[in-house]
């Protein structure tokens, strides 16, 4: 299989890695040059025009939002690069409308559409560990399920439109958002009356709460350690701001995504904006007066 890979960021490197290290042909691209060292390492090239990536029977993108990812793949001149009769798989958390706007142009001119949005940060992107959840044409996806076992766990197929497997996305993160606050809200409890928010957080992993979220999490949080970020606090802004807008088009509230996207803001008023989204936690931090301590 000749696959071709968009977006060498801090997920789509570990995950180009594995779909080398399986022995696929891979050829990557990024909009800033210089970053597929460590994927070119394992056998794949990197091309320096986008049309060598977009001509591949299978083209695999992983960029960082709705803009990144149509200039790259939905522009006139990559639309015309595109090969009739070969798949895109988008690995991104992408909009639901911006999935349906690709599915519908690129389906038109007879390439096939796979969402197929990961769960797992980086270190688990590099043991090739993550769950992916996967919506589209079935033949489609029969035909790059042998990719996505390279690069995760489990693949959920959450059936034949796209759209979902971004909603599924979606509300998962929204969850961690909402997991990550209140870690941060007890955290920060216990630690304005003198206790240990690290202890506090073993307690609760070894008993009510084992996990990768509470588990990785709580400890990042606890130790206030927010860099390297394996997810960037402007795209967990994204993320929460895609959930209230899913949930207006339902006719539904969440009461607690609008109080996430205020502690979101607060923290990227405060220069955050390349932390870990976990450190939301400073924003309550500094409301309970222990900014900087």
């Amino acid at each position: 299989m000749d696959i071709g890979f968009l977006g060498m960021g801090t997920m789509g490197r570990p995950m180009a890695r594995n779909i080398a290290r399986a022995g696929y042909d891979v050829t990557v691209w990024n909009r800033s040059p210089g970053k597929a060292a460590s994927v070119v390492a394992y056998g794949a090239s990197e091309a320096s025009d986008l049309s060598a990536v977009l001509e591949k029977p299978v083209v695999v993108s992983s960029l960082a939002d709705d803009r990144a990812f149509a200039d790259s793949v939905l522009s006139m001149s990559s639309l015309r690069a595109a090969k009739r009769g070969s798949v895109h798989v988008n690995l991104a958390t992408v909009s639901p409308g911006m999935c349906a706007e690709a599915e519908a142009a690129l389906n038109e001119r007879g390439i096939s559409y796979v969402a197929a949005p990961v769960f797992g940060r980086p270190e688990v992107a590099e043991a090739g560990e993550l769950t992916v959840v996967a919506a589209g044409d079935a033949g489609a996806i029969d035909e790059v399920a042998p990719l996505l076992d390279a690069i995760g766990r489990r693949t959920w197929r959450i059936g034949d439109d796209a759209k979902q497997a971004n909603i599924v996305k979606i509300l998962g993160n929204y969850l961690i958002a909402n997991a990550i606050q209140a870690m941060a809200e007890a955290t920060t409890v216990v630690e304005k009356v003198g206790g240990s928010p690290e202890l506090l957080m073993e307690v609760m992993n070894d008993s009510l709460f084992p996990g990768r979220v509470y588990g990785g999490y709580g400890k990042m949080i606890a130790q206030r350690r927010y860099e390297p970020a394996g997810f960037r606090l402007a795209l967990g802004l994204k993320d929460v701001r895609l959930a209230l807008s899913q949930a207006r088009d339902a006719q539904l509230g969440l009461p607690f995504g609008s109080v996430l996207e205020d502690l979101f803001l607060d923290a990227l008023a405060h220069g955050q904006a390349d932390q870990d989204w976990c450190s939301i936690t400073e924003a309550t931090r500094r409301r309970a007066g222990l900014a900087g301590q």
